[in-house]
């Protein structure tokens, strides 16, 4: 789940927490949108939390982690991209701080004085599919994240037979290399209720084909998603659809009690 430091989510961190214990879950696992230390001083990210912010979100967490603690289990990490020219300089942020896990969670293909770029975009070509793949897997493969958020997010819409046959092979690619080093791909319910372009059809196509395992992530920006039952019961219904092993738990973030 998100928080409002991200600019773009609703609710306290309270009532995350509190709508997870309401839907009988058992772990919630808090992964904002992780900040980054811009080598170009003025340049600032608006859909995500500031460094400045790092302090309040452990501490608001962590001390909710223990209110709570005979009602849920609660983790506390962050959702980022792998950027490679910025990697050293986030790392360093979080380095002294108790991040449980990160998740890739891939929205741009670079660094430019700025981020470059926004896969969600409709206009995406050639080589923003083969940049977006190679980030994916070479962000996966350095060992730092538990699973790919909404892999299918990357807006590469059909044009062709050209068009298509890249697309297949380019994700199946990336499919074969996360069944190969058993990490599970995410079914994105906030984008299933929200009507957007992921989970995406063709993607989950190929993932039954290679034989993906999935994991179901709320990628809640509002309380009250937690605690829909409709929309869980969607996103069981679009896994089973395509044949996927359901991952309830990641290695070491179960519930504690």
């Amino acid at each position: 789940t998100h928080t409002t430091r991200c600019n773009h989510a609703t609710g306290t961190d309270r009532e995350y927490v509190e709508e997870a214990i309401k839907a009988g879950m058992k772990v919630l696992g808090f992964s904002d949108h992780c900040p980054w230390d811009f080598p170009d001083s003025d340049y600032v990210a608006g859909l995500r939390m500031t460094p400045a912010q790092m302090d309040d979100y452990f501490d608001s967490i962590l001390s909710l982690r223990k209110e709570y603690e005979k009602d849920i289990t609660i983790y506390v990490g962050f959702e980022a991209e792998y950027l490679p020219p910025l990697m050293e300089r986030q790392e360093k942020l979080y380095a002294d701080y108790p991040v449980d896990y990160l998740i890739l969670g891939q929205h741009n293909f670079g660094y430019d004085k700025g981020l470059v770029g926004w896969a969600g975009d409709p206009n995406v070509g050639d080589s923003e599919l083969l940049t977006y793949i190679n980030l994916c897997i070479e962000g996966m493969k350095s060992g730092k994240y538990k699973y790919l958020c909404h892999p299918d997010l990357l807006n590469y819409p059909y044009k062709d037979e050209h068009n298509e046959e890249l697309y297949y092979k380019e994700y199946k690619r990336l499919l074969e290399y996360m069944k190969e080093a058993d990490y599970p791909i995410e079914l994105n319910m906030n984008g299933l209720v929200g009507g957007r372009h992921y989970p995406c059809d063709r993607f989950f196509r190929i993932a039954q084909e290679v034989g993906n395992k999935v994991i179901i992530g709320c990628d809640a920006h509002y309380p009250e998603l937690l605690s829909n039952k409709d929309a869980a019961e969607h996103a069981l219904e679009y896994a089973s659809r395509y044949d996927l092993e359901i991952v309830n738990y990641l290695p070491g973030l179960g519930p504690k009690n």
